[in-house]
């Protein structure tokens, strides 16, 4: 297994796992999970070398976590632990109020995460979304007293914007950014990954397969199910515009017919490709998608191909917005 850093000192394996799938969440439902299946899965990507696992208390709520704690039982030193705090829940994963970036909810978000990993630390601790009624060198600062407490070894923002970013880490060094970043999602490139280069934060892109959709396994939207929260929540797979990015798909598919593997490691592939300080972490659920992402470590793509993918999917490219309006108002905050 090939390994990366993010930020100066943090090491981990150069593709991780997103576990969100791996529960019916309240961010996101791709379908029916099956925990034990799930648990396989994430036991089989640790003994292909795979040590990076992402989870969130907001995934469940709360039972993502948990799960991820039985599954890394007795092999948790192995590995490397991230999950996120943005909104207020009790035990029973009840939502208690909106976005809370304060240090008080950090503090009760990492104490609850660090019992249902049966850990005394969080290698990788991100704020979900920026809170836009807490500074954010006050949500930095109430994480930043977790690292002194050992509670917590390195921190990370989600889906910040390059202000945020600077302020963020002038407070504390920030480790990682987590935004979402894909063949059919580059604008991080224009404005983003600049700022987290220039200061040496390593970057996690979320949903690099398109949530699903680079995959080549989503014909139509009917091949979702009507649980499935991708067909009324997610523009990119809403009427008309499935069928335009469809489109995008056709030159992932034709690159990966030369080399005769699968899209879906085309385009992590491609994404390995922007540079070593780029680990994804695409979603998994079940033992094969997982073994066939973790495959995308060793494909090697030609200039000429990254050319080719690159020219099929600008940035922009994809039609429709990321999220439904009250999402991207969370975003680039």
């Amino acid at each position: 297994m090939k390994h990366r850093r993010l930020g100066p000192s943090l090491s981990v394996s150069a593709l991780g796992i997103g576990c969100m799938p791996m529960s019916g969440n309240s961010v996101g439902n791709y379908g029916a999970a099956d925990e034990a299946e799930a648990i396989r899965t994430i036991h089989r990507a640790i003994d292909l070398g795979v040590t990076f696992f992402d989870t969130a208390e907001a995934y469940g709520p709360i039972a993502n976590e948990a799960l991820l704690g039985r599954a890394v039982a007795g092999r948790r030193d192995e590995l490397v632990l991230a999950t996120k705090y943005s909104m207020r829940f009790d035990e029973a994963g009840t939502v208690l109020g909106g976005f809370d970036g304060s240090p008080a909810n950090a503090r009760r978000s990492c104490e609850a995460a660090l019992r249902r990993f049966g850990t005394d630390h969080i290698d990788l601790f991100y704020l979900h979304r920026v809170d836009p009624d807490v500074p954010i060198e006050e949500s930095v600062g109430g994480m930043a007293e977790l690292v002194k407490e050992g509670k917590v070894l390195h921190l990370g923002l989600s889906e910040a914007a390059p202000e945020t970013i600077r302020r963020a880490h002038a407070v504390h060094p920030i480790a990682a950014l987590q935004s979402e970043y894909s063949l059919w999602e580059r604008e991080v490139e224009d404005d983003i990954l600049p700022v987290t280069r220039e200061l040496g934060i390593g970057f996690v892109p979320f949903s690099p397969l398109g949530r699903g959709f680079l995959t080549g396994s989503i014909a139509s939207r009917q091949d979702l199910g009507e649980g499935d929260y991708r067909l009324h929540n997610d523009p990119r797979y809403a009427e008309g515009n499935f069928d335009r990015n469809l489109l995008l798909l056709d030159k992932v598919r034709q690159v990966a017919a030369r080399h005769g593997i699968s899209p879906a490691r085309i385009a992590l592939a491609w994404l390995l490709a922007q540079g070593e300080d780029i680990v994804p972490i695409p979603g998994a659920k079940r033992r094969v998608t997982m073994e066939d992402s973790v495959a995308a470590i060793d494909v090697a793509l030609s200039a000429a191909d990254l050319a080719e993918l690159a020219e099929a999917a600008p940035v922009g490219a994809a039609a429709g917005d990321r999220y439904l309006t009250a999402g991207m108002q969370m975003v680039r905050l």
